[in-house]
C-alpha cells in the first residue's frame, strides 16, 4: 500500500505576503501550532480550511497542497 505524503507552499506563500503564521492563524481561524503542523505535512487540513488558506492567497487549492507519492 502506497502513502501519500502531503506537500504545502503555505510557508513559501506566507513569505512572500510577509505573513507570519500567527497572522494567517487568525485570519483562517485556527492556532498557530495548526499553521506550523501544516508547513510541515505533519496535519492534513480539512477541505474547509484548506479553502480558507488557499483564498487567502488568492491561490486553488491545488496550488497551495498536494500529495506525492
Amino acid at each position: 500500500m502506497n502513502l501519500s505524503t502531503l506537500v504545502t507552499k503555505i510557508k513559501v506563500l506566507r513569505a512572500s505576503m510577509d505573513m507570519t503564521q500567527e497572522e494567517l492563524a487568525i485570519r483562517v481561524n485556527v492556532r498557530r501550532e495548526t499553521i506550523m503542523r501544516l508547513e510541515k505535512g505533519l496535519y492534513s487540513p480539512s477541505l474547509r480550511l484548506a479553502y480558507d488558506i488557499a483564498k487567502v492567497f488568492g491561490k486553488p487549492i491545488e496550488e497551495v497542497f498536494s500529495y506525492v507519492d
